[in-house]
């Protein structure tokens, strides 16, 4: 016998936040969790032009039968500061990634992608160390991006022993803030801001791409793969679709690669008990 969703009067609802909306995976992961726990929830996808967050927030605060939601591009970083409280992650980070609101309708927010990344990179263990945490200790490590994913996945790879965490991005600034964000954090961790355009590729042993370069085919590559060495590790964190342009011409050209649903996969679980804790 086929089960399926059932919507009711009584059901509560959650969100996957996001804009554009068409690339997100958390739905279908939750829904099946919802489907095999017998649960009268449901997550859908809520398609939110920036401009209209604030706006959409305060009306999702005034819906009793909302619980929260998961947050993605380009929302994690304004919508942390649109809640009331944060999480160590979101304190950390500046950024959110999940959200509730709690019985005083006050909205709780927390960062979970850093965690998810590193779990998910040990968990899949994608260049086959013996010793999976190897592909952190001792690394030259570069994320490229600056936003809020690439701020909470540098602050935990930071804590992995790397020899370093690099933050490149196209507004300097916001590299530069970043890496103080990671040094502020993680005793002792080394970590350098560039500009886009001043990246040594050569130089890292993984490569991480936290921008959105990739949700579409038109979208150029975001990582310069003729000057990376051989065995150099391409990682990308966008969901959907999962063969980016990115990863499609690193695994062409024999570079190993680390796919970017697994950092929501090994995140799920933290996710739902962080809205479980008022739900």
């Amino acid at each position: 016998m086929t089960h399926r969703l059932s919507i009711t009067g009584t059901t509560r609802f959650w969100g996957c936040i996001a804009h554009p909306s068409d690339h997100v995976r958390a739905p279908q992961l939750f829904n099946a969790d919802f489907l095999e726990a017998g649960e009268d929830k449901v997550m859908i996808p809520i398609d939110i032009a920036p401009e209209n967050l604030a706006n959409a927030i305060e009306g999702l605060r005034r819906i009793e039968n909302f619980v929260g939601a998961a947050v993605t591009i380009p929302h994690k970083m304004p919508l942390a500061a649109l809640c009331d409280r944060l999480g160590p992650g979101g304190q950390a980070t500046g950024a959110v990634n999940a959200v509730y609101f709690n019985e005083a309708r006050e909205l709780i927010g927390d960062n979970f992608d850093g965690e998810g990344f590193v779990a998910g990179l040990i968990g899949e263990n994608p260049c086959g160390y013996a010793k999976p945490q190897d592909h952190f200790t001792d690394k030259k490590i570069l994320i490229v991006g600056a936003g809020g994913a690439a701020r909470a996945i540098a602050v935990s790879v930071a804590r992995q022993n790397p020899a370093s965490v690099d933050i490149a991005n196209r507004t300097f600034s916001r590299a530069d803030d970043a890496v103080k964000t990671v040094t502020e954090l993680v005793s002792g961790a080394q970590s350098n801001a560039y500009h886009s355009d001043d990246i040594a590729w050569s130089g890292y042993d993984m490569v991480i791409n936290a921008t959105s370069l990739g949700l579409y085919p038109e979208d150029s590559l975001p990582v310069d793969l003729d000057r990376l060495t051989a065995e150099c590790l391409v990682c990308d964190i966008i969901m959907r679709p999962k063969d980016t342009q990115l990863l499609m011409a690193a695994k062409q050209a024999g570079f190993k690669v680390h796919y970017g649903h697994h950092m929501l996969d090994y995140q799920m679980s933290l996710i739902g008990q962080f809205i479980k804790a008022y739900d």
